[in-house]
């Protein structure tokens, strides 16, 4: 055991031993007597002083006497070395490697070998263990040189640093023989880099000193690193490690080629071979970097001693034989690294490459089936890739295959209908290999197996990318690969995610700036995921590439894959279903929880409906110009109109001679759903178009890039052969309309040309792609509105009064008398088709609308308003019980009256409660706010309808209240509703756009106004609210022009603004009911009441604003000031009146007349106030009043009207005064303001020079009082005036 021990131990011993004397530049050059090699193996080998090499049948007291003896020499040894002797020392019990350490023979003249270099050659600094390498060959060559040219006789004479050993290494230098062992048991050390740094210098020694013989060397590295059976774990593991890293250096020094350059029958690289074979067959880790050292040989050798000395060493062929069964990777490896060097027959690879050899044979399914279970066992190196895998992609894809594969590809792709060109035969041969090796080795055996070996497949598909042509993705992307990515990425928790998004990453950086890759990763991604895999991986994978297609030929080829995918039957439903074989453990989990909630996408035509939803998705992001982006326009319309309008009835393909373009359908006719879809597509590609379009479409005509006309026209041609008909046949009516529709769009079109660029083209341009997408509805939707179509067609013929217009039979012509206005039928056309109008035929009709909405009629105007405040539940009737008391009849707003009680909390005399009302986030108590409808004054009733208009409503609504009555509850038919009002806003907002300044926006005012407040006309919908008060604000009230004709009554506006005002005033009410209401409906009968009260403070100023540009008598102006006086009243008298005073003081500011009318009566109001608040508060006021009335500005001119306005009201002042400084309020904020207004009344006095005539006004009683309460204030205006 102890031999065996110190076998393991040596190199770190001697490492120790070099710490030591590291220090002392101890120097070895000469032999020493071979008594020191006696005396060793006397002391038993005791090594250092160790105690546990002393023999075990040693006494204790014996072990103990002997470790002082040793520790007494080592200590003398010392002291000699400290006192420089040059004399020879005794030798002393240690072991040899202390002996090399403690040796010097510089008296012989020998060079220099310093040892310390041993510790350098284990550093981790590559830099430092070369430094090393090279100084330890230096000095090495030096001393054998010099050994070599001193005569045997003196050598033999001479001290010896070891005994004699038959080591096989007599011609060499003591110290190169001790170097040489000490490398080759340092490349068995597990210590930081040793293994490295010693057989760095073993290969550098070996290289350059010849006398070292390969075959003692042999001998050596199987003698020192030889694997007893005593040996465990790490000493085993180190051994072997050792072995390989000194066999490595052995083949990288080159004396094995050397060797065979002068011998061409040497046996060293037969024994080398089988000495390698050997070791790599003990451990799976040995394996691959053993066949890596002979790959390094075969590199070197010529291609003559393959044959001999490679494949005909012991135990190599029986190594290839077994390859197959065992599953040995690295021998595959060398086989083909060895058959791409020199042609050898292939028997001399046993099983592992066919006979004769040939790509097509090696790939063939037959034998790559025999190669499988070595590609498998080739997971043992991962995370790495075995090198195996790049062979083998060199032979499957060579470097010269299809390089002009991918530009082929193109332009085959863009020539439709023509057969691919002819691939050569070499060319067939790859694709039959590259397809053979995917489903045999990917498909076959990764993807069906473990983990890691899933992982591996991922690996070898991203060693393909590089050198992938695109034609050969629709076989990497297979059915089964991109099932397992899918339910792989569709469990984040899965194994191998991080695997699957890496792949998924490199492939989209793969396909980045090709578009013919991409559109290859994108059809076989889709295809064989039935058009689900963003949905399934939760990816954006497939929308990413389709957002990145930058170029015309790009889209076009995209186009042309989309096409085929949809007409070929070829789909992924051919696929076999088994998606658990590439399914692993963790993944399944997820791919099984999904597949209730996919819902339709799991049917066969979920594929061919993403593929109808993705063609007009790409002009999303496309940036092409006008005719490049036409012309990928027109390529999606006609496959839409294709296979969503036309059926075939002869066969699957039509060949139009007039469009010269064949045509194919599905040979399975496409379900009624799938076509809808297309109609879809359809409508909303020309809507997209028209919003697009501008002015110089219009100028280069219709056939420049007018998609509408060009749709018109390709649909006419196909319906005009024979063998083509409309994917479902049309009612007598729906055929009447649908030719009636082509035919107006016709004419249409012929007087858009021929009108240029005036307004009237730009009309006729919006009626056309209206009467294109009403042609769509009708085939959309059968028997729904072919009446709107007679109606729009009518319109169309009166608004251009044109004779080829009115060329058509008289049932559509109307006797004069009775003929309604043009613009009123329209209206009432374009409402009856809002309720079940798609949103591109909204978006037509909007723009109809646009252009005609300055000829709308007062009365048109109202039916679209009408609709605003329509209701489907009845009126509500008023409660006598519940009616409060004091409210009147007209005190409302706009016709709706509130129902809810005021609030119970009483103001008192101090005021407090009315502070803490006017801010309405401490408003106490919940509200649900209720609308009450006032038939006298309200055009929310039926009443004030005559039969026409019930008439016309009943046609908007008819299908609204219909729905009603067949469902059980109301939701619906109330979502419906809610739906068609917020459309009808649309076209509100238009006309509010297109007329800003018309007296009709008053009117459009009053009724959303109306709507808004009414809270039957919003319930259940908060969206619809929020879209009136949009457009009252932005449309109305912040608009840049308003009505200013002189047509608007001021009665009008009077009674509008008094009900504004009077709304502002409201409190913040709660039903007597809703004593503990919720905190949400709390919340949102506060936010609508903050949204009122908003409303009737912009209505304000918005009709002031109105108002102020009237010329108006005394008499008008008088009532507009009563208005305002009679809200003062309420302001200070009424506990129910909350109007805020900074919206007064608004109010002042805006409008400076008003206040000064109205500046005696605040301030007699104020000094005669119930509440101290009150009185308090409209302070500022009075003050916001005097900064107009009383301005602070030098000159004669202001100085005199200011001092003039000021002194009439000096009196009054004086009063307020009084009774503010005599009633002084409690709180001491108030009294605070209370002084600071009577200072700056005090100032403005003083400055105006008026303080004698306010001190004379002020009453007697009251100077005490202002005394006290003022100070110094009021004291300093006293002693102003009598210094005066």
């Amino acid at each position: 055991m102890g031999s065996k021990k110190r076998n393991s131990n040596a190199v770190d011993e001697a490492e120790g031993l070099v710490d030591d004397t590291a220090a002392h530049n101890v120097v070895v050059s000469s032999p020493l007597k071979k008594k020191v090699k006696k005396n060793k193996r006397k002391d038993g080998e005791v090594t250092d002083g160790d105690a546990d090499s002393v023999p075990d049948s040693v006494k204790p007291m014996e072990r103990q006497k002997k470790r002082k003896a040793m520790d007494k020499e080592r200590h003398h040894s010392a002291l000699q070395q400290k006192e420089s002797q040059p004399q020879q020392q005794q030798p002393k019990p240690k072991t040899e490697e202390a002996q090399a350490l403690v040796a010097s023979s510089s008296g012989r003249g020998f060079p220099e070998f310093h040892i310390g270099v041993f510790k350098d050659l284990a550093l981790a600094d590559v830099s430092l263990r070369q430094q090393a390498a090279e100084s330890l060959v230096i000095e090495l060559r030096e001393v054998q040189k010099a050994y070599e040219s001193v005569e045997k006789d003196l050598d033999e004479s001479g001290p010896k640093l070891e005994a004699e050993k038959d080591d096989g290494l007599n011609d060499c230098a003591p110290s190169l023989r001790y170097a040489v062992r000490r490398l080759i048991r340092g490349v068995s050390s597990s210590r930081e880099c040793a293994r490295q740094g010693f057989a760095l210098g073993l290969t550098l020694i070996v290289d350059t000193i010849p006398s070292i013989k390969v075959d003692s060397l042999l001998k050596l590295i199987a003698d020192f690193l030889e694997v007893s059976s005593s040996m465990k774990g790490q000493e085993v593991r180190d051994c072997l490690l050792g072995r390989l890293f000194a066999y490595g250096a052995l083949a990288r020094s080159g004396r094995l080629i050397k060797e065979w350059n002068s011998d061409k029958n040497t046996p060293y690289i037969k024994e080398f071979i089988s000495l390698l074979i050997s070791l790599a067959a003990k451990k799976r880790y040995l394996q691959e970097p053993a066949v890596s050292i002979i790959l390094d040989m075969v590199d070197k050798l010529p291609a003559d001693a393959f044959l001999s000395h490679i494949l005909e060493a012991p135990g190599v062929h029986e190594w290839f034989e077994g390859s197959n069964e065992v599953g040995n990777p690295d021998a595959l490896l060398l086989a083909l690294r060895i058959r791409e060097k020199v042609y050898v027959e292939s028997e001399k690879f046993g099983k592992l490459l066919p006979n004769p050899f040939s790509p097509s044979k090696l790939f063939a399914a037959e034998h790559l089936s025999s190669l499988v279970n070595c590609l498998k066992e080739s997971t043992f190196c991962q995370p790495r890739v075995h090198s195996v895998w790049p062979v083998l992609v060199n032979v499957l894809l060579p470097d010269t295959v299809l390089q002009a594969e991918d530009a082929a590809l193109v332009s085959t792709s863009l020539k439709k209908h023509k057969k691919s060109r002819k691939s050569s035969s070499s060319e067939e041969e790859i694709v039959k290999n590259f397809q053979s090796f995917c489903e045999i080795i990917i498909e076959g055996s990764l993807l069906l197996s473990s983990h890691d070996r899933k992982h591996l497949a991922f690996d070898v598909l991203l060693l393909l990318f590089p050198r992938l042509p695109a034609s050969f993705v629709s076989i990497v992307l297979s059915y089964k690969l991109v099932q397992c990515l899918m339910d792989i990425l569709s469990t984040k928790d899965s194994w191998l995610y991080k695997a699957a998004q890496y792949f998924l990453k490199e492939l989209i950086d793969w396909v980045r700036n090709d578009d013919v890759r991409r559109v290859s990763v994108i059809i076989a991604l889709q295809k064989h995921s039935n058009g689900k895999f963003d949905a399934m991986t939760r990816t954006k994978t497939v929308k990413d590439l389709m957002s990145e297609f930058k170029t015309e030929s790009g889209c076009m080829l995209f186009i042309q894959n989309l096409m085929n995918m949809f007409v070929d039957e070829g789909n992924a439903s051919d696929e076999p279903s088994d998606q658990s074989q590439t399914t692993d453990d963790n993944s399944e989990i997820g791919s099984n929880g999904e597949k209730d909630s996919m819902g339709t996408m799991g049917t066969p035509d979920f594929l061919k409906s993403w593929v109808i939803e993705s063609l007009p998705s790409i002009l999303k992001h496309l940036k092409l110009d006008v005719e490049a982006k036409f012309r990928v326009q027109k390529e999606i319309l006609k496959f839409l109109a294709v296979q969503g309008l036309f059926s075939a009835s002869l066969g699957t393909e039509v060949t139009s001679f007039e469009l010269q373009e064949k045509f194919r359908w599905p040979k399975a006719a496409t379900s009624s759903a799938l076509c809808r879809m297309c109609i879809e597509q359809i409508q909303l590609l020309l809507a997209n178009a028209q919003k697009v379009e501008g002015s110089h479409s219009l100028a280069n005509g219709p056939e420049a890039s007018d998609l509408g006309s060009y749709f018109m026209r390709f649909l006419s041609t196909l319906r005009n052969i024979p063998s083509v008909s409309l994917f479902r046949s049309l009612s007598d009516e729906d055929e009447k309309a649908f030719k009636k529709l082509q035919e107006m769009e016709t004419k249409l079109s012929r007087e858009e040309r021929n009108c240029g660029l005036s307004t009237d083209a730009i009309k006729l341009h919006a009626l056309r792609y209206l009467l294109i997408q009403l042609l769509l509805q009708v085939l959309l939707r059968p028997e729904e509105f072919s009446e709107a179509a007679s109606e729009l067609i009518m319109c169309c013929k009166k608004a251009f009064a044109v004779s080829d217009l009115l060329d058509s039979s008289g049932e559509d012509d109307l006797d004069g008398d009775v003929t309604p206005n043009l613009m009123d039928v329209l209206v009432d056309t374009l409402l009856s088709l809002l309720p079940q109008s798609s949103a591109p035929m909204r978006s037509s009709m909007e723009q109809v609308f646009k252009y005609f909405c300055e000829d709308v009629t007062d009365d048109g105007l109202m039916r679209m308003l009408r609709v605003i405040k329509k209701d489907l539940k009845p009126a509500r009737h008023h409660n006598a019980e519940g009616e409060d008391d004091d409210d009147d009849d007209d005190d409302d707003l706009f016709g709706i009256e509130e129902e809810e009680e005021v609030d119970e909390t009483e103001m008192g005399e101090t005021g407090e409660s009315d502070g803490e009302q006017t801010d309405d986030s401490e408003a106490v108590g919940g509200v649900e706010e209720a609308g009450k409808e006032l038939p006298e004054d309200s055009d929310d009733s039926d009443g004030g309808m005559d039969d026409d208009a019930m008439f016309r409503m009943d046609t908007y609504l008819a299908q609204i209240f219909k729905e009603k009555k067949n469902q059980a509850g109301s939701e619906t038919a109330q979502s419906q509703l809610v739906l068609f009002k917020l459309r009808v806003l649309s076209f509100l907002e238009i006309y509010l756009h297109e007329n800003p300044g018309k007296p009709q926006v008053l009117t459009v005012y009053t009724n959303l106004a109306r709507a808004l407040v009414n809270p039957k006309t919003v319930e259940g919908s908060e969206q619809l609210g929020q879209r009136i008060w949009g457009i009252l604000q932005k449309k109305i009230f912040k608009a840049k022009e308003f009505p200013k004709n002189e047509t608007v009554q001021l009665t009008t506006l009077a009674s509008l603004l008094e009900k504004s005002l009077k709304w502002a005033s409201k409190p913040f009410k709660r039903k007597k009911s809703a004593a503990n209401p919720s905190k949400k409906k709390q919340s949102a009968s506060l936010k609508r009441h903050k949204m009122i009260n908003s409303l009737a403070q912009n209505s304000t100023f918005w009709i002031l604003k109105i108002i102020n540009t009237k010329k108006l008598t005394d008499s008008e102006l008088q009532r507009v000031h009563d208005i305002f006086q009679g809200v003062l009243v309420g302001y200070f008298d009424s506990k129910k009146s909350q109007i805020k005073s900074e919206f007064l003081k608004e109010i002042f500011r805006r409008r400076t007349s008003i206040g000064y009318h109205l500046f005696g009566f605040l301030l007699e109001k104020c000094r005669g106030a119930k509440s101290v608040f009150r009185r308090v508060e409209s302070l500022d006021l009075v003050m916001e009043i005097l900064k107009s009335l009383v301005p602070f500005i030098s000159g004669k001119g202001s100085l005199v009207t200011s001092t003039r306005n000021l002194k009439a009201h000096l009196r009054n002042l004086s009063l307020l005064i009084k009774e503010l400084v005599t009633n002084m309020p409690e709180k001491q904020s108030r009294r605070t303001e209370v002084r600071k207004f009577c200072g700056k009344i005090f100032q403005m006095v003083s400055s105006h020079k008026l303080t004698k005539s306010f001190l004379k006004d002020l009453p007697d009683d009251s100077d005490a009082a202002c005394q006290s309460q003022l100070g110094e204030v009021y004291l300093n205006l006293k002693k102003a005036c009598q210094e005066k």
